[in-house]
């Protein structure tokens, strides 16, 4: 995920590994090399007004454990209501990234996850941007309105609702920055009644369907029992919320779920299954700067012929959360939409020196900006991920295409997982080489289930009154 210079929401992630769709004969590392020379301008790093930086999701997994013995992906089944195509949007991409609610695909997808919501100290969900959340005025927007009005990206998006019955928003909160923020609130009854409430009170003014939690990540054993009873303070606000003014309702839970298993090992995933409507599995930042060598940092599988490649797999981190009760189709897959640069290395699982430059943080490049000029685009049928590498600068750069991202939503349909999720949004390209387009067309049916546009408590007058007219 990305994250925000002065508040800097750094996001980033961890997995696991094994293979369902090889047998233990399939020895031979299949690659696929796709020449695609670039001739784009690649967007230089940029000094906004408030300096927001792309920078990905959490920190990179520990101590992850290796492949386990392949078998076949259990049989597919189709969600209830058809597939999620999930996609963060960040209040800061708006500046450095110049991406605007107003591009968002919302035919092509059925949640935002709007990122992030800070936490004060006494438990208080809060906006972390008011500018880019409800002031910023766009082009479309009056200067001469009457009364207490939301704009900026909260407006946007209600707009963009009322054009797309199937998308709901879900308001993001924690991220890698805020997460420490967490445990001392989440410890307290009283913290977690003023989390849940405030978080309540901004679906309310906000015109949102429901909240998304990004606690990166629980401890120990008490920190995840205090996540479980968070979540159901959650779930009994949002239910109390919807009783009173949207009778039938469900505001959806969903929490951004870590892929390596030194993290959802000490979650307790039983107890927190059933205030949850989606675990967003963070597949990706398997690989980075943090490592000694260059990898895949978000591959389906483990390579054993290049074990340094994979030193973590999306299969196992699926196959563990499954183990432990939580549905399949409640599971949607983690997609980057940024690239992470190994430097001065002779390509994938070898030593590197240095991460470069990026498209606004260093080492991170949109997938907008991919491939480099002059890099070939390469595809390894075994882990099922794909790469560039420049053999005349001897960079690497380790991101999702089209293909990976296809066989990725082969694999969801093939487990009967729910969908997937994108971090975040200002990467994707357009037309027929978006990831989160492609991705829409392989699950086919996406759940077409309305959202909410009443929100007679709102505290802003056009978002009670549904804006009419707009």
């Amino acid at each position: 995920m990305l994250s925000k210079v002065l508040v800097a929401p750094l996001l980033l992630l961890g997995s696991a590994s094994a293979s369902p769709a090889l047998q233990k004969d399939d020895v031979a590392v299949t690659y696929k090399v796709v020449t695609v020379t670039s001739t784009k301008t690649v967007c230089p790093n940029s000094t906004p007004e408030v300096a927001p930086l792309a920078v990905p999701h959490s920190p990179p997994p520990q101590n992850q454990p290796q492949g386990q013995p392949q078998t076949q992906p259990q049989s597919a089944g189709h969600p209830r209501g058809g597939y999620n195509n999930a996609l963060y949007f960040t209040n800061w991409g708006i500046y450095g990234a110049d991406f605007q609610p107003q591009q968002l695909p919302a035919e092509q997808i059925t949640r935002v996850l709007y990122a992030f919501a800070d936490i004060a100290a006494d438990g208080e969900v809060k906006s972390s941007d008011g500018y880019s959340d409800f002031q910023k005025h766009y082009p479309s927007d009056s200067w001469n309105d009457q009364g207490n009005n939301a704009y900026g990206c909260i407006k946007q998006l209600f707009l963009l609702k009322k054009k797309h019955r199937h998308m709901k928003v879900l308001l993001s909160i924690g991220g890698w920055t805020y997460s420490p923020k967490f445990p001392p609130i989440a410890a307290t009854e009283a913290g977690r009644q003023r989390f849940a409430s405030s978080a309540v009170k901004l679906v309310q003014d906000w015109g949102f369907d429901g909240l998304d939690i990004d606690w990166e990540y629980p401890a120990n054993a008490a920190e995840a029992q205090h996540f479980v009873l968070l979540l159901r303070a959650c779930r009994q606000a949002l239910d109390a919320y919807a009783a009173q003014h949207a009778p039938g309702y469900h505001f959806q839970i969903t929490i951004a779920a870590p892929a390596g298993s030194q993290h959802y090992s000490i979650m307790d995933l039983p107890a927190m299954d059933p205030y949850i409507d989606g675990w967003h599995l963070m597949a990706y930042d398997y690989a980075g700067s943090w490592d000694s060598t260059s990898g895949h940092q978000s591959n389906l599988y483990s390579n054993t012929n290049n074990p340094q490649s994979t030193k973590f797999s999306t299969e196992q981190a699926v196959r563990d959360y499954m183990a432990r009760g939580v549905p399949a189709s409640k599971i949607l897959l983690g997609l980057p939409l940024y690239g992470r640069s190994f430097e001065a290395t002779t390509g994938l699982g070898q030593p590197y020196n240095g991460i470069g430059q990026g498209s606004l943080q260093s080492g991170v490049w949109l997938y907008r900006d991919l491939p480099r000029p002059g890099a070939q685009e390469v595809y390894d049928d075994v882990a099922k991920a794909s790469y560039s590498y420049d053999s005349n600068s001897r960079e690497l750069i380790s991101y999702d295409t089209v293909s990976s991202a296809v066989a990725k939503g082969q694999y969801l349909v093939g487990r009967g997982l729910g969908g997937a999720v994108f971090w975040e949004a200002s990467g994707d390209k357009k037309g027929s080489q978006s990831l989160v387009g492609n991705l829409a067309q392989q699950m086919g049916s996406l759940d077409r289930s309305p959202n909410l546009l009443s929100f007679p408590a709102s505290q802003y007058a056009n978002i009670r009154a549904g804006m009419p007219g707009e």
